[in-house]
């Protein structure tokens, strides 16, 4: 018989980052499950086969340039880089976990795409004559975009968490990713190109729930590393400037050829560039001596390319976008500097990255903008056949009207969100098991857990020289100090 405070020690036991037997055993049945079911389900599509030759001849194709690799493979790369290195950088902020920020990153992409082949295989392209899941390189991209959920909902848990929570967390996160998609982009025929419902807000619900239910009251033993250096913060900047630059592959990777994905590009383009000004205005502002906050500058300033996800490949107009852009900017930056730390104090939420701010809300108002911008599109502007090729009005939905795509669209919205909250507090449930090996409270925030460190940091003199009073006395000191330290 469990007692209430029977099952309390239970789940507030004492932790060990232990991880030698399960982060092994886990890594390898699962990659050893991936191998099977490959074998069992996974095939070339027609475009990367070697079939293509006669594929061609068949059907009057007269240049190997018509392979749709030809035509995807740039956006697949921008986004492949925007999911390693863009995202994995970002996490580098903490002064001391950019190994795990990197590296984990890089684990849950590495398992995560695998995964997401699978689950979304089964979902959309199973060729139920066969048995069999065809692939080619959309279904790469859309393979990065699942793992993106994942990825978003580590920054919430970052430096709270071992890698072995890590991979279940990608486990369920791509599946539940699956299982949302298939409804808001097949059932209910939404459109969302960039992903601002089923990726962004998603992923962002996710990653909260699961934070809110792994609360630690005792975070604050660790409060000393929660926080960033000089060149953690640069390095995090980097993972900042490639997400901010390939945001426009990201977004229009996998709309249609022609004139969506053009029109995706340029609305990204430029609601990224207005949310720059905007963040840095409020930021600014914020401070009594007009200073800017790293913080604000490496992630809301990414905030108008999630709100422009789902309406980058509508007519918005670039003014349009430019206003998203705007809008967002301001309201990432307040979530930032108000929000997170009311979070913390009142609702017991420990957000690292501030996903609330970057993806969760900007992921939600985009799906709305999304929904304003399809209810109020019209012939004059999209023309008849434009209406039907943006908004995919053929078949069963040739007789949809466009105020009901735009209620359909809305709807979408609110499904990601209640996949997020409602898997997330499943999944923070079963990581709340004492089985996963993760940081002690007063050890979380610390590479030391689970990487091997070089010493060469600890062994640096303590840093008395920089206080004012000894610049003088010590200058000489400071400054080679200072050198050995950035070699």
């Amino acid at each position: 018989q469990h007692t209430p405070s029977t099952m309390g020690n239970f789940f507030g036991r004492q932790r060990t980052a232990y991880v030698r037997v399960s982060l092994p055993a886990v890594s390898f049945v699962w990659q050893i499950a991936m191998i099977i079911l490959f074998g069992v389900f996974i095939r070339y599509d027609k475009e990367s086969d070697a079939h293509w030759v006669e594929y061609k001849k068949s059907h009057n194709i007269t240049s190997d340039i018509e392979n749709d690799f030809y035509y995807r493979y740039p956006s697949f790369q921008d986004v492949h880089v925007m999911i390693f290195v863009g995202f994995g950088f970002l996490m580098t902020f903490l002064q001391r976990y950019s190994f795990g920020g990197v590296g984990f990153n890089f684990l849950i992409a590495a398992f995560g795409v695998q995964w997401a082949l699978l689950m979304q295989g089964w979902f959309h392209s199973l060729d139920h004559s066969t048995g069999k899941i065809y692939i080619g390189i959309e279904n790469l991209i859309n393979a990065d975009f699942c793992v993106a959920g994942s990825l978003i909902a580590y920054g919430a848990l970052l430096g709270k968490v071992s890698p072995v929570q890590l991979l279940v967390l990608t486990l369920f996160g791509v599946t539940l990713f699956a299982v949302e998609e298939y409804i808001i982009l097949d059932l209910l025929h939404c459109r969302d190109a960039g992903g601002s419902m089923v990726i962004h807000a998603f992923g962002g619900y996710y990653g909260l729930a699961i934070s809110w239910v792994l609360y630690r009251p005792n975070l604050h033993q660790s409060k000393r590393l929660n926080g960033s250096v000089y060149h953690s913060d640069v390095f995090a900047m980097i993972g900042t400037l490639f997400l901010w630059m390939f945001w426009p592959s990201f977004n229009s990777a996998i709309t249609d050829h022609g004139d969506g994905q053009h029109r995706a590009a340029i609305n990204t383009y430029l609601g990224l560039a207005s949310c720059v000004l905007t963040t840095v205005a409020i930021s600014s502002m914020h401070d009594k001596r007009g200073r800017l906050d790293m913080v604000h500058i490496q992630n809301a300033t990414l905030a108008g390319g999630v709100a422009l996800g789902t309406a980058a490949e509508f007519m918005i107009t670039p003014y349009g976008a430019l206003i998203v852009g705007f809008c967002c900017g301001i309201i990432s930056t307040f979530g930032y500097i108000f929000v997170t730390p009311f979070l913390e104090k009142r609702l017991k939420l420990q957000d690292t990255c501030g996903i609330h701010n970057l993806h969760a809300v900007p992921g939600m108002l985009g799906g709305f903008v999304g929904a304003i911008v399809a209810a109020t599109a019209n012939e004059s502007i999209y023309s008849k056949e434009g209406l039907i090729n943006t908004f995919d009005l053929e078949g069963k939905y040739a007789d949809r009207s466009l105020g009901t795509q735009g209620g359909f669209q809305a709807a979408g919205t609110c499904v990601a969100i209640a996949f997020g909250l409602v898997g997330g507090a499943i999944v923070g449930f079963i990581l709340k098991f004492p089985i996963w090996g993760d940081p002690a409270d007063d050890n979380c925030f610390d590479d030391e857990a689970y990487w091997e460190v070089p010493e060469d940091e600890e062994t640096i003199p303590p840093v008395l020289e920089y206080n004012n009073h000894m610049i003088h006395k010590h200058q000489d000191i400071a400054e080679t100090n200072f050198s050995v330290e950035q070699c």
